[in-house]
């Protein structure tokens, strides 16, 4: 497998698409730069609570010939589900002039550079200047972004349609008997065709595994930035419960690892054959 390095995110698979789907880790990386370390007011484990812990592990154990970007900065210090413009006032010093209304995760202080940690309060010892944040657009956001398009682009052009699966984790939304523990997003219809999420809520019940859609989470940014259902690019968010493959303390992998990565194959598997009917099976 062709494995290309960068500094913001690692591509994996083939140069030549195999696989109508790709697949993005945009929140697990654990990469925390120098620049970061030495800018925070808080433990760097407090970082943690902002990463979909170990999710990358997920995907590439899932994964076989598809295109996988997996991103190796930390959300922490750049947010890749976070548009350009949802820069934050209280911590960024070019926020000001980009008139742009405050989103809900923005004023809480979830935006393109997160300002707060949880319960350990605000993350950075000073304001981020504009030069700062532009870098961090620069080196790492752009890049990540450019090459989900021209893999959704080249596995379009060569199969017709393209869909790309956002893999995230989410705290547990509740008690496992009583709540989903897998949370399907297609922005409620809108990066998707229903088609897809059929297919993925199918795999779900298989697995005897309980699933939502959109609720309470139904894709960011990255779903808004490529999808494009009528030009043959569909995008849906997975969000998995972090009690299924995670230890007791959700720090480190534990041993339902293979068993939902298993499930992610399958969803991956279900995904391509109703993109691509009989392709599975054929090869």
């Amino acid at each position: 497998m062709h494995v290309t390095p960068s500094p913001s995110f690692v591509r994996h698979g083939p140069i030549e698409p195999v696989s109508p789907v790709v697949v993005s880790v945009p929140h697990a990386g654990r990469d925390y730069p120098l620049a970061l370390r030495s800018a925070i007011r808080v433990p760097l484990t407090a970082l943690r609570v902002l990463e979909d812990r170990y999710a990358d592990l997920l995907a590439l154990e899932a994964c076989r010939t598809e295109t996988l970007f997996v991103a190796q900065r930390p959300r922490a210090w750049i947010d890749l589900n976070r548009a350009e413009h949802e820069r934050d006032p209280r911590l960024d010093d070019g926020a000001a002039n980009l008139g742009q209304p405050l989103s809900a995760k923005l004023r809480s202080g979830l935006g393109l550079v997160p300002r707060r940690a949880g319960n350990s309060g605000d993350i950075w010892q000073h304001r981020l200047s504009d030069d700062d944040v532009r870098a961090r657009i620069i080196v790492d956001h752009h890049p990540y972004h450019a090459a989900i398009a021209e893999a959704l682009a080249a596995a379009r052009a060569r199969f017709g349609v393209a869909l790309l699966l956002d893999v995230h984790s989410m705290p547990p939304l509740g008690p496992a008997d009583r709540s989903p523990r897998l949370v399907l997003g297609d922005r409620f219809g809108k990066s998707a065709g229903a088609r897809f999420l059929g297919r993925i809520e199918a795999v779900a019940r298989a697995h005897g595994m309980a699933a939502a859609a959109n609720a309470p989470y139904s894709g960011g940014h990255i779903l808004d930035r490529h999808a494009d259902p009528r030009g043959g690019i569909h995008a849906i968010q997975l969000e998995f419960d972090r009690t299924l493959y995670l230890d007791a303390a959700l720090d480190g992998p534990g041993a339902g690892l293979p068993a939902t990565a298993a499930l992610l194959r399958a969803i991956i598997d279900a995904v391509a054959d109703e993109a691509l009917p009989g392709a599975v099976a054929a090869e």
